[in-house]
Parts: C-alpha cells; structure tokens; sequence
C-alpha cells in the first residue's frame, strides 16, 4: 500500500487531503511512523525524528496513529487478495505476497491480476495500492517500489538481469544501509559489481548471507509464498518523555510494558518461553538482558516478575534511561513455506 497509515488518515478526513501528514507524535522524542507523500517530497521519511521532519516540513501536520483502524482496513484488503488466491504471504500490516500461479479465477495473466485487485482495492477502500509482478519473490518485492505511487510494475524472466545489474545496490531488498555500506568500500555500487563478485568471496565477507547476495543479483531466489505466517516474537517498548531517574520510576513504567506486553500476547494468542528486556540510556547507549523458563511466560505477573529480575541485573543507578522494552520469544512452533508472483 501507499504511504498507508497516512493515506488512511487522509481518507478519513478529507481536510488533511494534499497536504504534509505525519502519522505519529510531534513530542521532542516522537518519531515519523509514516509520511504522506506531500510530506516526502520534503525529506520526510519513516523512522524519522519528528523535530527533524518539523524542521524539513514547517508545515507538516502530525496525526496521532490508530491501529485499529489500521487493522481494520489492512483486513478489508487482504480479504480482496484472497478472492484471487489462497497463498497470501503478509509482509507487514500493509504488504503481501502472493503466488498466483493457480489462481481461484483461472486468469492466465499475473499482471491483470495485479491490476485488477489495485482496481478494487480503490474503488471499494478508497486508497491506492503500488504492485510488482514477476517470477520469483525478491523481484515482485523490488517491482512494486519502482513505480510508487499509485503504481504497477512487471519484470519479465527475459529483462531481469538487465534491470539488476544497473540497479545502485542499496534498491536490492535484503541489503541494508550497514551492508551497502560494507559493500561500498569492495567496489560494489551496482547489481553489475555484485554480480562480478565470486560466491566464494561473498561468503567469506557476509558467511551465509553471501550466497543470497550471489543469487538475487542474477534474478535467482527460490523461497515459496508461505502463507502459514509463524509469529517469533511479540514485544512492545516506551521512549520517554523525560528520562527516568529513579527505582521507583522505571518499576512503574515496567508495570505498564508489562500489562501492554499481557495484552499484546492475548490478541496474537502467541505463547514463548523467553523474555528479553531492552533498555535504552539518555546518551543512546542500548542493552539488552533474557531469561528462558521451561514454561510459557504469558500473564503479567510472570512478565513483571520477570522483568524486574532482568532490570536488577543491569546498573542503572547511576544512568538515566530514555527508553525500555519487553519481548516474549522462543516458541516451539515450526514454520512452513510456499511460492509467489505477485507482490502489494
């Protein structure tokens, strides 16, 4: 989808139409969740410290998120892929595979597909939807960033080499901004420098990650549309509008995170054996202490219990802290996978 918390948030409310959103909280210490269009054309971007987009977008209008609108409407339009295929992978709340190789309307062409479900999606959810289609997954992904938005973009078996040997490496989805930046100093700035690059050598630089590297430059990934999704980990965190400085202070807001964390694992109904808690100081530095149990940690005595046996374990009393989390993982449940061609 298009920029999709903030297109919703336009769609609901026709006044913020055409102008710079930012879906999130204007605080000193809020971050961009999502930037309308308007707002990218600025610099604005996702992840984004809100006084920084203030400071790039004078204009920009913050709104404050509501997943459960979200939610409600990221279920509207999976329910409009489903109507075309039964393999839908979700990527996130707003993207999905799909594997529309046998399709529940026996149309023969993926790309009228895609364009079909865009169609729908608009006219009966009101907001646009970018798609790629091609043959494997890691090109369907790469297809539907090329044209947004409001756009369809198809890579054919016959051109993908082309297109990734003059693609800047850091388009290639899977590397990231350390990675490329790693790769930026072996003389790899494009898909035609990777592609010279042996698997050898890949695999030596990155270990087994190389050999996707190898691959995905020569339009080659062989992974299948999963749509049995197996959740790893649920988890939930808090910044701080001031720093916490005292026991008594990051107790309490550890009994929040907590009952959040309950609540969170309720509506996922996901059960694990880990809990790990994130603490975040005043000058950024991050650390992180687990504990594994033999049984599944999942009510918020337990959880709290926990977390502050995690918390007297890390010295904190002289050190303010800006940020703090809880994530439950390790869970006995195993995934499986499938195959795709399109991707929203």
């Amino acid at each position: 989808m298009d920029a999709f918390f903030a297109a919703v948030e336009q769609r609901n409310n026709p006044e913020l139409r055409g102008k710079p959103v930012a879906v999130g909280s204007e605080s000193d210490r809020g971050v961009v969740s999502t930037a309308s269009y308007e707002a990218r054309k600025f610099g604005v971007r996702s992840a984004m410290s809100s006084v920084v987009a203030k400071r790039l977008c004078p204009d920009l209008i913050f709104v404050r998120s509501d997943f459960d609108e979200y939610k409600k409407v990221s279920t509207q339009i999976k329910s409009i892929f489903y109507e075309y295929t039964d393999l839908v992978e979700p990527l996130s709340i707003d993207e999905a595979f799909l594997d529309v190789t046998s399709n529940l309307k026996g149309m023969k062409s993926a790309t009228l597909i895609a364009e079909e479900i865009r169609k729908q999606i608009f006219d009966t959810i009101e907001l646009t939807a970018s798609a790629g289609v091609s043959y494997n997954m890691f090109l369907a992904k790469l297809a539907s960033d090329m044209k947004k938005p409001n756009g369809l973009t198809v890579i054919l078996p016959s051109e993908a080499e082309k297109v990734l040997e003059k693609l800047p490496i850091e388009r290639f989805y899977g590397v990231g901004k350390s990675t490329a930046e790693q790769m930026h100093k072996f003389g790899v700035h494009t898909g035609f420098d990777l592609k010279k690059m042996s698997l050898a050598t890949l695999s030596r630089l990155f270990g087994k990650t190389g050999e996707f590297y190898y691959n995905i430059c020569r339009g080659i990934d062989e992974r299948e549309v999963s749509p049995y999704y197996e959740r790893k980990s649920v988890g939930t965190e808090r910044t701080f509008s001031k720093n916490l400085t005292t026991k008594f202070e990051r107790i309490a807001e550890l009994y929040y995170i907590a009952k959040e964390l309950e609540e969170r694992l309720t509506e996922s109904d996901f059960k694990g054996k880990t809990l790990t808690l994130k603490v975040k100081f005043y000058n950024f530095e991050q650390i992180s202490r687990s504990k594994t149990i033999d049984d599944y940690i999942v009510d918020f005595s337990s959880i709290l219990n926990y977390a502050k046996e995690l918390l007297s374990h890390i010295k904190t009393e002289r050190t303010s802290i800006r940020l703090m989390g809880l994530t439950i993982s390790n869970t006995n449940v195993k995934p499986s996978n499938r195959q795709l061609t399109i991707d929203f």
